[in-house]
């Protein structure tokens, strides 16, 4: 027997993408540093997915080096026409995209006005199709002579990204009422400079903590200076969340629970708490703690070789409750190039995200990542997350199947359950 799961009329669905993984023809600093490692990527390929059990359906294309170059990406600097209407067809309402700095500001304080220009073209554009833009302002490129600088550990990195914020702002005006200043400052800061695998590549705990800092001074001065433009304006942050779940509750796995939330989880949004309207929440999946972390079961596994599980949501929307903010799902979705496991994900993780309102969850709308095959930052184009695939070659746009059952679950309104 099904249950028939009903959102509020007013609840935002729609979809998400970021410029330098779509629009193509950039000139930043990933533009640069892709071209630099491609052929090493390529080669460490196998190695780095040795444990992924999809690996044999994707080793030609990520043995590649012209995988890991970016190049014109899906084109759409020159095909957003094509895909607003994609999105439109589908019947979203509201579509997250990104602003490329290095577009804007292409020289130190020298802005681009026929960039700002062409970025005013499409907000009006999804406005005519009654689709309402959520702007995100810094996913995670940077402008070649701020990358030069130190990138978001140089000192006056968060006076620079006000400087850029506020010259939207004004630009946009009231044609845009929600902004996302940040995508995923804790990802970045953590595989820039914990890690070492993204530009500028430097391991030191300390440049991450510099990072982390100059990006929480960067959101709240985005903030104000956005709301002296607009004080109607809704802003947050795209905050990545996991959901880190005990097998059993022992002390121990509490501990190490309670490390990864304060850690992980909660330290940047309790040190913007004053200074948010809203949370957007990136969510992927799990991490089980059994003992120690990553002991999920994975029984079934998506490209990326992520543990398949969406109800995981569902915790993370509840330990968002403690902050009291209307919260947008911005990021939700998989690698799945077959198309096998996308429309399972889709409803199991909208029933979720209803359970989490009914227990009164603010939830006010669910971005589904992404609405193309894009360009996957350091794995390049073999991970295919979209809702609409795309030809590498031609740039052709294909509506999977799994986009109509997105697209009958938003004309409906609601989601069917199995009863229980």
């Amino acid at each position: 027997m099904k249950k028939v799961l009903k959102f509020p009329f007013d609840f935002y669905w729609g979809t998400a993408t970021a410029s330098h993984q779509i629009e193509g023809g950039q000139n930043n600093d990933w533009s640069v540093w892709e071209k630099k490692v491609a052929k090493k990527l390529a080669k460490n390929s196998k190695k780095s997915f040795k444990k992924n059990p999809n690996w044999q359906k994707f080793q030609s294309e990520a043995e590649n080096p012209d995988n890991y170059i970016s190049g014109q990406a899906c084109d759409s600097w020159n095909k957003f026409e094509e895909d607003f209407n994609i999105i439109q067809f589908l019947g979203l309402k509201a579509y997250r995209f990104s602003i490329e700095w290095s577009r804007i500001e292409p020289e130190e304080g020298k802005f681009d006005e026929q960039a700002i220009a062409r970025y005013k073209k499409m907000i009006t554009s999804l406005r005519a199709r009654k689709i309402e833009p959520f702007v995100t302002l810094w996913h995670w490129t940077l402008p070649i002579w701020l990358a030069e600088k130190g990138g978001t550990t140089a000192i006056d990195f968060p006076e620079k990204f006000a400087n850029y914020a506020e010259k939207l702002a004004e630009s946009f005006g009231s044609e845009v009422k929600f902004w996302v200043t940040l995508n995923e400052p804790e990802i970045q800061s953590s595989h820039a400079y914990m890690k070492g695998l993204w530009p500028p590549q430097k391991k030191s705990i300390l440049l991450t903590i510099a990072a982390i800092k100059n990006l929480i001074s960067a959101h709240k001065m985005a903030f104000a200076v956005i709301k002296r433009q607009n004080k109607d304006a809704q802003i947050g942050v795209a905050k990545h969340q996991v959901a880190f779940e005990m097998a059993r509750p022992t002390i121990w796995n509490k501990i190490l629970k309670k490390i990864a939330d304060k850690i992980w989880n909660f330290y940047f949004l309790d040190e913007i708490s004053e200074h948010q309207d809203f949370i957007g929440l990136n969510h992927y999946n799990r991490n089980v703690i059994n003992g120690w972390y990553g002991k999920n079961p994975k029984k079934v596994q998506t490209d990326f070789g992520w543990e398949f599980y969406p109800e995981s949501i569902y915790q993370c929307l509840v330990e968002l409750r403690k902050y009291n903010k209307p919260v947008y799902i911005t990021e939700n979705g998989l690698a799945d190039a077959h198309d096998d496991l996308r429309e399972e994900f889709i409803r199991r993780s909208l029933v979720a995200i209803h359970n989490a309102i009914s227990v009164g969850i603010d939830v006010r709308g669910y971005f589904y990542w992404s609405l193309l095959d894009n360009f996957e930052w350091d794995k390049g184009y073999w991970l295919k997350f979209g809702l609409v695939a795309v030809d590498r070659e031609t740039t052709e746009r294909k509506v999977r199947d799994s986009a109509y059952v997105y697209k009958d679950i938003v004309e409906d309104g609601f989601v069917e359950n199995d009863e229980k």
